[in-house]
């Protein structure tokens, strides 16, 4: 299904860029919100936000890949908007690059951790890992985040 492309948007708000997806079949525009190195040992990631009509508030709040990683991934993109900021290329690269970020996320979550975070896994001591840890969390999630600004309209 070809959908109209809108221009491409980055706002400051609340300290943070938010990036233009799309509008909504409700014609609400959907924003993903910058990445942030939280609580200093873990990526806050993915997060789309639809703002109140004014900016001053955040009206709902959910997870890129709650909507969009699932079974039928680019479907799945398609359908949720009446009008997109990416050409069907450029989906596919956004799509493709915010599944690398989760599993890279997830990754050093286990690699700080040491287990999977349901209880105390015993090969704790194996898992863990600081250097690979540094090595994703400052160089390539990092990277991977700057190609969906860009992707998205970053200059």
């Amino acid at each position: 299904m070809k959908k109209q492309i809108i221009n491409k948007q980055v706002i400051n708000k609340f300290k943070k860029k938010y990036y233009l997806l799309g509008k909504d079949l409700d014609d609400n525009k959907v924003w993903l919100e910058e990445a942030s190195f939280d609580c200093g040992w873990y990526w806050g990631l993915g997060y789309v936000e639809k703002f109140n009509k004014n900016y001053s508030d955040i009206k709902e709040h959910t997870h890129f890949d709650r909507l969009f990683l699932k079974e039928n991934i680019h479907d799945s993109f398609i359908e949720y908007f009446s009008k997109i900021t990416l050409t069907n290329n450029e989906i596919w690269q956004l799509l493709e690059l915010m599944k690398s970020l989760y599993i890279f996320r997830e990754y050093s979550d286990m690699l700080h951790l040491g287990g999977a975070h349901i209880s105390e896994n015993p090969c704790q001591d194996i898992l863990k890992n600081d250097e690979e840890y540094k090595r994703i969390n400052k160089i390539i999630i990092p990277k991977i985040n700057n190609k969906v600004y860009e992707l998205l309209g970053e200059k």
